[in-house]
């Protein structure tokens, strides 16, 4: 077996005068080079103290490590060691949780992360100059130049968590350690973070120890994932595992008491769809030699991007043309303006070049009674994608991937033979989206999903949907005019009028500081609607 890069063996860590409780008690891990071992657990579970012991950050003399406590850095032992400071951002880098309050409010952007290059480097003012210019313009800062001569406080949060980020990677270390590095920034940079970080994993080679409460996101990135509670690792292994078959009924605990209503963050920094000044027009009237003299703007103008993993809620009333949006971009009606789906213009694609592209993206209709075939069986509908961009599988292979798309919609083989008229709302709609999830598309387009459906069948539709967006990582394009169901499973929002769109945001932007007055009585509608049911 190769030697670990770093291996914790029965780490303890107590606190003079805290009646001996120890806040960390035996806790062994290693963690392999080019590794993200992910460490989950709740507030107070000993995730940071865990951390800091390694690079002996705890607060000395107050804190002390059990006889038995050992962390050894390629076979060296760090507990003690008298030469520990020249690890410090050589070897291990720390990224902390809240970057204002790592960052010296006095010195400039330049000053700080030049300290460490020249301190591990020996490198002059003038080299320290230019590879912090670099590690800025690596991690992504915009006018990199003029940040150099800013302080902390001049900066976005994201800024200031890139910068941080800068400087733990300034000297190439073997591992990185990031305490929540994600937690006090929105989705959006959230996402960008992280997508940061595990590019600069590719680039230096380095291990990493992400610690988080967010299981979403340890989900996404870790290779392995220990899960501590009241300062004990209580399971260990591969994130695979620990996310599919827990052992550990308090690990079971965390994952199904997790709210995934709410959690986005593999949400990535790119998007699958970007749409310019897309515009459907319609004829209204024509004179006597048959050109048009007044046309119709059922869409005018239209930009919107959609970020991979995200959902995108599209609201306003009927006639808006919320609709239109979603049977344009799915390319079932005429449009001019740019469709970019995936990084490529797909909107001057013509009929057999598009239909490659078809499976990729799929629409759930808002009428899934009208949009069944009445005289084929559920087998029949679900299956007939199969037949078109999968027509080299065996019938065998065929049902079992119908079984399979019908079981995580939450339907029965046993209702392969029925007919859409056996099935309540509610199962119609699981059919649709059964259709649609078993060519495996990364777009759904869903028209008005839970429109037809009673509040309680509403719930678990959207339920449903949050569940297969996590275990895909689907992105959506969620069409409604009911102003909660967008707020329950949408990321950002897009409010439209007249074919136009007058304001978008997140949805807390939306919910929480409307800016248009329009936005402003829908939502009113919609609360005073939820006080009268």
């Amino acid at each position: 077996m190769t030697a670990p890069l770093l291996e914790i063996t029965r780490l303890s860590v107590g606190f003079h005068g805290a009646a001996d409780k120890l806040a960390v008690r035996d806790v062994s891990f290693r963690l392999n080079r080019g590794e993200i071992l992910g460490i989950v657990g709740e507030s107070g579970s000993g995730k940071t103290l865990t951390a800091l012991s390694v690079l002996g950050l705890l607060p000395y003399p107050r804190a002390y490590h059990g006889k038995s406590s050992s962390i050894r850095l390629n076979g060296t032992e760090l507990i003690n060691n008298p030469g520990l400071r020249q690890y410090r951002g050589s070897k291990i880098g720390f990224i902390f949780q809240e970057p204002m309050s790592s960052l010296n409010p006095l010195h400039t952007i330049e000053q700080q992360i030049s300290e460490t290059i020249m301190l591990h480097q020996q490198a002059s003012r003038t080299q320290a100059r230019q590879q912090t210019l670099k590690l800025l313009k690596l991690t992504g800062i915009t006018n990199a130049r003029a940040k150099l001569n800013s302080y902390p406080h001049e900066l976005s949060g994201g800024q200031r968590q890139r910068v941080m980020i800068a400087m733990a990677v300034a000297n190439h270390p073997d591992i990185l350690i990031a305490d929540e590095p994600t937690t006090a920034l929105d989705v959006t940079i959230q996402a960008q973070i992280i997508d940061l970080l595990l590019k600069l994993r590719r680039r230096f080679g380095m291990a990493i120890i992400f610690i988080s409460h967010d299981l979403n996101l340890i989900r996404r990135i870790a290779d392995r994932v220990i899960v501590m509670k009241e300062g004990r690792v209580i399971e260990s292994n591969t994130a695979k595992q620990i996310f599919e078959a827990p052992e550990n009924d308090y690990t079971k605990t965390l994952i199904n008491s997790f709210n995934i209503m709410n959690n986005h963050d593999f949400i990535s920094s790119d998007n699958i769809l970007d749409i310019h000044n897309l515009t459907v027009r319609y004829p209204l009237k024509k004179n006597f030699w048959g050109k048009v003299t007044q046309w119709l703007n059922a869409l005018d103008n239209v930009s919107l991007h959609l970020p991979r993993g995200a959902t995108l809620g599209i609201v306003g009333e009927s006639g808006s043309g919320k609709t239109t949006l979603g049977q344009a971009v799915c390319r079932l009606i005429q449009s001019s303006g740019q469709i970019i789906f995936n990084g490529q213009p797909i909107d001057k694609l013509h009929k057999n070049q598009l239909r490659p592209l078809r499976r990729n993206i799929q629409m759930v209709f808002q009428d899934p009674y009208n949009s069944l075939n009445p005289r084929m069986s559920l087998s029949q509908i679900v299956g007939e994608g199969l037949e078109v961009h999968f027509s080299s599988l065996s019938s065998e292979e065929k049902k079992q991937r119908i079984i399979k798309a019908l079981t995580e919609v939450g339907l029965s083989k046993n209702d392969l033979e029925k007919y859409p008229h056996q099935f309540s709302g509610g199962q119609r709609q699981r059919i649709a989206l059964a259709r649609a999830l078993i060519l495996e598309p990364e777009l759904l387009v869903l028209d008005e999903p839970t429109s037809a459906l009673d509040v309680t069948i509403q719930a678990q539709i959207i339920d449903l949907l949050k569940k297969i967006q996590q275990k895909r990582r689907l992105s959506y394009l969620f069409i409604s005019h009911d102003m909660r169901a967008v707020r329950a499973v949408s990321d950002y929002i897009a409010v439209m009028k007249d074919g136009r769109i007058v304001e978008q945001g997140t949805t807390t932007q939306i919910f929480e500081a409307p800016r248009q007055e329009y936005t402003r009585r829908l939502i009113s509608a919609a609360m005073e609607e939820q006080k009268h049911e």
